[in-house]
């Protein structure tokens, strides 16, 4: 039951990106809105979002709640995302069994299975669902699943060092929120954390909440983001190059490019400044492994500034560089050799060597 269950929120699980962070999201249909935590999306009006039945793209935050540290995220219509429904977290007792299912580290998707052992965990005033599901960096804002295949939390948060130790907001927070948002008149919406009360736009107050008077942000005033320093040099090349910048973000040091059937994960290392560019182009067949190393291998020492290697059983075609040494002209010929590069190997891996592609 519980494999049905995996494979039902594979088309409902949301993988949220921005330029601080990536994290998780589910889709409600009753709603028509991505929930996540407010932690995920906080300092952005807009998000990227991507899932099965839903191609990435950028779509605005409408509502922010760091009380309770929710946020919902329109969706794009028409989409192909699964429908699941909320659970009654109050029917949950210690012992039940749970899975907590989301994006960690930036992976696609994953499952987790745990059991409830206490489910009036009390922090800041709100109960949390504590359980031992296994949470990562990047499950935040992902849903917690009874053996029904409802949804009876919202994974929120871990103790550092702990082993499995994991809080999720029991749905009933979230259903309340829901019902406050219906109530106001606008679209965007936050929740003041002084007062409670949730402020809708346009505020008459501007910068203080109507209610308390106590400062505010509202969603319309959050400043767009502008890279700087190496950062910003990076972006400017990728735009030359063709592509949306806002769509290949994927936290403050990492950028994730598609040229043609090839995948690159281009990344910065501020410690040590490098700058690392990996061009995932397939997987290792079963068969004829040792003509693919050869060929590899032969490449590699006609190569001028990439290089192939194997991680895992993923076929992978590098480029590295040195932030001391960048200069702008050289940066844009180097991805551009790549990605021109990466488009012709992963055909020749497919076409001559039978190699797999590489499942996400």
């Amino acid at each position: 039951m519980m494999r049905d269950v995996i494979e039902r929120f594979k088309g409902a699980v949301i993988q949220i990106a921005t330029p601080f962070s990536v994290g998780t999201g589910f889709y409600l249909a009753d709603e028509k809105l991505i929930v996540t935590n407010e932690h995920v999306v906080r300092g952005n009006k807009e998000v990227v979002i991507e899932g099965d039945g839903l191609e990435r793209t950028v779509s605005p935050v409408v509502f922010m709640d760091p009380k309770f540290d929710l946020a919902f995220i329109d969706v794009p219509s028409p989409n192909k995302l699964t429908v699941v429904r909320l659970g009654d977290s109050d029917s949950v007792v210690e012992g039940d069994l749970v899975l907590a299912v989301g994006h960690p580290f930036g992976l696609k998707y994953t499952a987790t299975q745990g059991i409830i052992s206490n489910i009036h965990h009390l922090q800041n005033d709100i109960h949390y669902i504590q359980h031992d599901a296994a949470l990562n960096p990047g499950n935040s804002g992902g849903p917690l699943i009874d053996k029904d295949g409802r949804v009876v939390g919202i994974n929120t948060f871990i103790i550092r060092n702990g082993q499995n130790i994991g809080f999720s907001l029991p749905s009933r927070y979230l259903i309340s929120c829901f019902e406050d948002y219906k109530k106001g008149t606008g679209r965007f919406a936050v929740r003041c954390s002084s007062c409670g009360n949730l402020v809708f736009e346009p505020n008459s107050e501007k910068n203080y909440c109507p209610n308390c008077g106590a400062s505010i942000l509202m969603i319309s005033d959050i400043e767009n983001y502008e890279p700087r320093g190496i950062r910003k040099i990076l972006e400017e090349s990728m735009i030359r190059l063709g592509f949306d910048i806002r769509l290949s973000r994927r936290g403050p040091y990492n950028w994730d490019l598609i040229q043609g059937s090839a995948r690159i994960i281009l990344s910065y290392h501020e410690e040590s400044g490098i700058i690392e560019a990996d061009a995932y182009l397939a997987s290792l067949p079963k068969e004829n492994i040792k003509a693919i190393y050869t060929y590899l291998l032969q490449q590699n020492d006609e190569l001028r500034g990439l290089s192939f290697g194997v991680r895992l059983n993923d076929i992978v075609l590098s480029l590295v560089m040195f932030d001391q040494y960048l200069q702008t002209s050289l940066l844009d010929k180097n991805l551009k050799n790549l990605l021109d590069a990466a488009d012709r190997y992963d055909d020749e891996l497919f076409e001559k060597f039978g190699a797999l592609k590489i499942e996400e």
